[in-house]
């Protein structure tokens, strides 16, 4: 029997993982650590640091998040949400530079796409210990189960997590257009599990064959395969209460759209999601 029927995603995410905003300069380091050792050391992507830690300029301007084992503390994989700074409207996203001009922005409704309500899923890196196994080759304690239905098996926990965690970042602040320029392998990954999200440019040459596609934030979530709704909750209410003052000390700069503390849907503060 598919594991899916035995156990609850939710209850077996909490169990094994911890997902963070990695808004300090301790956990901005182990995101940077993590992806010199994927875009650096493994796939040659970026040149070597001295320092190990691999940054560029789009960083300053991003949220992180950081997946994390409960049982030893590894780091297993990070994300970041790539932003326009409020009030810099010409500051362009990484996608823009690579291949906006290839962008059929004729499909696009501009009034939908402000520049404050927009933002990219990018710099994903998972430790390869952590990454896709053949079945039968996952473990049951380091969190190594595959993630779906016998009609649609075989997503990780790690890239889910991740994934589901920026979905739920990007709720919360506002935003309402999320890019996202991958392999075309991922985007029909996309496609199998049911995120809404839809190609708006040919395929161009960057480290590799890479498609870009776009989706609104509410309709992930509102079409999100039953078995994924409880772990969504869970992740997005994660995050909403480890969300302190983006005007803190954190470093980090206010967006306009941010919700407030602990508002992950409609509703009251600390209101779990609505599900269409």
């Amino acid at each position: 029997m598919f594991w899916l029927h035995r156990i609850n995603p939710a209850n077996h995410f909490k169990r094994h993982f911890e997902l963070v905003r990695a808004d300090s300069p301790q956990l901005k380091d182990e995101v940077y650590r993590l992806r010199h050792r994927i875009y650096c050391e493994e796939l040659g992507f970026e040149r070597s640091r001295f320092d190990g830690r691999e940054r560029d300029e789009f960083d300053d301007q991003s949220r992180h998040l950081l997946l994390r084992s409960v049982k030893s503390g590894v780091a297993m994989g990070c994300i970041r949400l790539v932003l326009v700074p409020p009030g810099r409207p010409d500051v362009q996203l990484p996608f823009e530079r690579i291949c906006g001009a290839a962008v059929d922005w004729r499909a696009l409704d501009p009034a939908c796409l402000q520049r404050d309500a927009i933002a990219e899923l990018s710099r994903l890196a998972l430790a390869p210990e952590f990454r896709r196994r053949k079945r039968g080759d996952f473990g049951t304690e380091a969190g190594h189960r595959e993630f779906g239905t016998p009609a649609q098996p075989g997503f990780p926990y790690v890239q889910l997590g991740l994934y589901l965690g920026a979905t739920a970042l990007a709720e919360q602040l506002g935003i309402e257009t999320i890019f996202l320029l991958t392999e075309p392998r991922l985007l029909a990954h996309f496609h199998k599990l049911g995120f809404p999200i839809r190609q708006i440019a040919g395929p161009v040459e960057h480290r590799g064959m890479r498609v870009l596609s776009m989706a609104t934030v509410d309709e992930p979530v509102a079409r999100l395969p039953f078995f994924m709704r409880p772990l969504y909750r869970v992740i997005a209410l994660e995050i909403a209460e480890q969300r302190a003052d983006d005007a803190t000390a954190t470093g980090a700069w206010p967006h306009p759209r941010a919700r407030l503390t602990g508002q992950i849907g409609p509703g009251h503060a600390g209101a779990r999601p609505h599900f269409g």
